[in-house]
């Protein structure tokens, strides 16, 4: 099996790290090699915050290089475009809608732009966006955007759904489970 790169992409706090560990045990439990490395930004403040996670039957580094990656899941959209030229052709974006403002939009140094993911599918991007937001308060918590996200991405990831839900209950603390079920579940669709 070809080694299949992933970029889970956001902002300080929005539970990325979460999501890539979810990930990396799922993938884990299926028998693949998987590398995951975390990059920090200043995630304490706002700041970008990047994961990869790349598996298949053996992986030698867990770094994303430009053109390469098959996939990025991103927690805000402007994390998206940032992130974008790391896709390979044929690769996909899936891009929760929800802006969270940058620091220079904040001190009123920029505007956050309107037409950023519009830019994304003229660029020729296959961009899946849609709002993780609201399923995740539905689920009862807005720090449930990771797990939706990764309900939405579950469905393209040819592993079965049953799998992901043994690997949260491994991953996840048993006192924010339900929350996370019913969190995946609307992120899957149902």
């Amino acid at each position: 099996m070809k080694t299949v790169s992933i970029m889970i992409v956001g902002v300080g706090g929005q539970g990325s790290l979460l999501a890539s560990k979810l990930l990396g045990n799922l993938l884990t439990d299926e028998g693949y090699d998987v590398k995951v490395s975390e990059v920090h930004g200043m995630s304490q403040r706002g700041g970008s915050v990047v994961t990869y996670v790349r598996y298949g039957d053996r992986v030698y580094s867990p770094i994303v290089t430009e053109g390469e990656c098959d996939y990025i899941i991103s927690f805000e959209k402007l994390e998206a475009v940032r992130y974008a030229s790391c896709l390979r052709k044929g690769g996909k974006i899936i891009v929760n809608t929800q802006e969270i403002d940058p620091m220079p939009v904040i001190t009123g140094a920029a505007e956050y732009p309107s037409d950023v993911l519009e830019t994304l599918k003229k660029d020729g991007f296959d961009v899946d966006d849609f709002d993780a937001l609201t399923p995740a308060m539905q689920a009862g918590s807005a720090k449930a955007v990771n797990i939706v996200l990764m309900g939405h991405f579950a469905k393209h990831s040819g592993i079965a759904k049953e799998k992901w839900i043994a690997a949260m209950e491994k991953t996840i603390n048993p006192k924010f489970l339900e929350m996370n079920r019913k969190a995946f579940d609307l992120g899957y669709g149902e």
